[in-house]
């Protein structure tokens, strides 16, 4: 893990445009996407996650991990919107760090959600979704 951690740090510093922090979370999140596009226990292509996909990984882990602030430290990383994922994610492919498909593309992170909707505002919403979970669980 240090090896690969020693290479995406390489990598972030060489490119300049993100931090090494982002190279990291990126990979961490690939586990998130996978689960979530239900292709856990798959292999070698059948268990590749779309652009989309990956985001949505992305976006679920950085609710867990980061909560409301997510945005805030997304932004502290130079990440400016879902396509910087993209180039992340273009770049490792160009080290060989990642696999693509021949149907992937960069635009296909384009657009993907806005991020104080997904984390500032929607965090409250999905606070009091378990809130309420807990509170249920409480009475049982």
């Amino acid at each position: 893990m240090q090896e690969l951690r020693d290479q995406l740090r390489k990598i972030a510093l060489a490119d300049g445009r993100f931090a090494p922090d982002a190279f990291y979370f990126l990979f961490e999140s690939l586990d998130v996407a996978v689960r979530l596009a239900g292709k856990e226990g798959r292999s070698g292509a059948a268990r590749h996650v779309t652009g989309q996909e990956v985001l949505a990984g992305m976006r679920e882990h950085a609710l867990e991990r980061f909560g409301p602030l997510a945005a805030h430290v997304w932004r502290q990383w130079g990440i400016r919107e879902t396509l910087d994922w993209g180039r992340i994610v273009f770049l490792l492919v160009d080290h060989n760090l990642l696999k693509r498909q021949d149907e992937d593309r960069l635009e296909d992170f384009r657009d993907g959600f806005d991020f104080d909707e997904a984390f500032v505002r929607g965090y409250g919403t999905r606070l009091a979704a378990a809130l309420e979970a807990s509170a249920g669980k409480d009475k049982a």
